[in-house]
């Protein structure tokens, strides 16, 4: 009985350990974002609405009033998607302020994706003391998210930290994988190479 109850434990931990690994792997960016409206036409911050085929203030991006609470958090979830989504083309052209911006107008500001591009488009802006505690947020949500840990090892190289950075590529590795965008972007940072995003 009790080495059947260790087996199902021992099987627990592997699928759990497994399912992690999963969900940080899926929160690897490889691909930049694709240049929309959003940058090529809109001014100012705003962001392109396929909706209302116009631009509009990243604060005025709210979800419709719902009568049930789960469709209203769904509603939300859209929305900060779209902003995150704006955010990371902001950031890639170069617009990290504009990307703040769309940030901040998110509902779930303890959203570890949100909290991981605050951190690095604060840090881009020159604040990196509040970039970093953006990214230590974002790791205490979800301690799995590489594309974060990816994130702070750069900035640690930035700030002449190099066995810091190097913690965190081992992070990177054992909780997604050699084989990630995250795991070779911070490689290369190690190796003296810039990365392009």
């Amino acid at each position: 009985m009790l080495r059947h109850t260790m087996l199902l434990s021992f099987c627990a931990a592997v699928s759990l350990t497994a399912f992690s690994a999963a969900r940080a792997a899926d929160s690897d960016t490889t691909t930049p974002p694709v240049a929309t409206e959003t940058t090529t036409t809109c001014t100012g911050g705003k962001i392109w609405s396929t909706e209302k085929k116009e631009c509009i203030a990243a604060e005025d991006m709210k979800p419709a009033k719902h009568k049930k609470p789960e469709e209203q958090k769904k509603s939300e979830r859209e929305i900060d998607d779209r902003l995150y989504a704006a955010a990371r083309e902001f950031a890639y052209a170069g617009q990290y302020g504009n990307a703040l911006r769309a940030l901040r107008a998110a509902s779930d500001q303890e959203d570890p994706r949100i909290l991981n591009y605050l951190g690095y488009n604060t840090r881009k802006l020159g604040n990196m003391e509040l970039g970093m505690r953006y990214y230590r947020r974002a790791l205490q949500k979800d301690e799995n998210y590489i594309l974060a840990r990816s994130y702070m090892g750069q900035a640690l190289i930035e700030q002449g930290d190099i066995e810091g950075a190097r913690v965190q590529l081992v992070e990177i590795r054992d909780r997604g994988g050699e084989n990630t965008w995250a795991y070779r972007a911070l490689l290369q940072s190690l190796g003296g190479e810039r990365t392009g995003y």
